[in-house]
């Protein structure tokens, strides 16, 4: 009840208070704007025209801020780019009018004045109907003993006496009163609507161009880390393994016609050193891509890590439906590299990891009981971790204070 109280009165103010608000802003802009074109042939309408975008701009700041109240959203404003630096006076003072978001802040400032009249008068009308109904049983003793004074139950045919009278405009308060949360909400929004439209939705846009592409940089920096320490780790160790193999076996092969004994033994040592390689081999596949993830999906390739991890793993998978081959790779790595990094730097004695799905989200959520000390500054594993899920819209979370224990969230969209 409180929260939807507040609703209509942050809803109330907005159409009430923004109406001066509007229709000074359109006499400004009009105005200026006429003047401006007005002139402009003779140069003196320039300065006008750029401080009435100004001016609009002012406005549409004003408005951005009511409808982050109104649609419950964080403000969002676009960027309105400034003159190059070393321009000439003249070229600042023009600046204005090469910006296309001042001409929409100037166009919403026109077409908001007849809608804000629309949305004042629905909320003036439902805010004072029921105030007058619900309070006539305390006015009407008067104005129903007013000789020759005709109320609209009489006028309905409804009787007249100052109980009919009360009865009709009591029900009509209650009537209206149930109403106006719904016609002050659509009376706001109707407003809204256009200062969203015009003045957020290219900010709007601005931002996912931006997203996406800070997303495309991080999936390229990521790929280019991951090749980078695939690179290294071949390089240090299966390719110096196959380099010392190589050299045992031509060990071997010379031993062979004068000391068949050590002959044998260099190899015994060389298939071992052979199982190794395969093994570290295959430990360097699991950080690409698994058949087992792409075969049977993300739930069978957890589990496989979870048995393969030098410390206990507690696995608890509510999701075991096919994703995206990006959201499970993504996750997979994720998961593959957080244990590495558990077996290798925490001291942990058990570890913890749990896939859900929550609404169109993927979590997965790991947590060990080490020492802790993980964080996601450039430089650390965990940086390439979250490189990686932002590519795919993700995001990682890490808690993990000095002491321990960690927790670190990989939450991306799955819808």
């Amino acid at each position: 009840m409180r929260s939807l109280m507040r609703r209509v009165l942050l809803d109330t103010r907005y159409t009430l208070v923004g109406f001066p608000t509007a229709v000074i802003g359109f006499v400004l802009m009009v105005a200026g704007f006429s003047a401006g074109l007005g002139t402009a042939v003779v140069w003196i309408g320039v300065p006008l025209l750029a401080g009435t975008l100004m001016v609009a701009r002012g406005f549409a700041d004003a408005e951005r801020g009511w409808l982050s109240d109104v649609l419950a959203r964080p403000p969002v404003r676009p960027r309105y780019k400034e003159a190059p630096p070393g321009a000439g006076r003249f070229r600042r003072l023009v600046n204005p009018l090469t910006i296309g978001q001042s001409w929409l802040d100037l166009l919403h400032g026109i077409l908001n004045f007849p809608i804000a009249i629309v949305s004042f008068v629905l909320t003036v009308v439902f805010w004072a109907v029921p105030l007058a109904g619900l309070a006539y049983p305390l006015y009407g003793l008067v104005t129903s003993r007013i000789p020759g004074n005709t109320e609209l139950p009489e006028l309905l045919g409804l009787g007249d006496g100052y109980f009919v009278n009360s009865a009709f405009y009591v029900m009509l308060g209650l009537v209206f009163t149930l109403l106006l949360p719904f016609m002050t909400r659509g009376a706001a929004l109707l407003r809204a609507s256009l200062g969203r439209a015009l003045l957020t939705g290219v900010a709007e846009l601005q931002e996912r161009i931006s997203d996406l592409t800070e997303g495309r940089a991080a999936a390229v920096s990521a790929e280019a880390n991951a090749l980078r320490k695939l690179e290294r780790d071949i390089h240090d160790g299966p390719q110096q393994r196959l380099v010392s193999l190589a050299m045992e076996l031509s060990r071997a092969q010379r031993q062979l016609a004068k000391d068949p004994e050590a002959a044998s033994a260099t190899i015994t040592s060389a298939i071992a050193a052979t199982r190794e390689t395969l093994d570290e081999l295959r430990a360097l596949s699991r950080g690409i891509a698994p058949p087992i993830l792409s075969d049977r999906g993300l739930a069978p390739a957890l589990a496989a890590l979870a048995g393969r991890s030098t410390v206990p793993v507690d696995l608890d998978v509510q999701t075991v439906g096919r994703f995206q081959a990006a959201v499970e790779n993504a996750l997979y790595f994720v998961c593959a590299e957080t244990l590495t990094n558990v077996a290798k730097h925490s001291r942990a004695t058990i570890c913890t990891i749990q896939l859900q799905r929550i609404g169109d989200s993927l979590m997965l959520t790991i947590g060990d009981d080490g020492v802790g000390g993980a964080h996601v500054a450039k430089g650390h594993g965990l940086a390439g971790l979250a490189d990686r899920l932002r590519a795919v819209d993700g995001e990682l979370m890490v808690q993990s204070p000095d002491g321990g224990p960690t927790l670190i969230v990989a939450e991306v969209p799955c819808g």
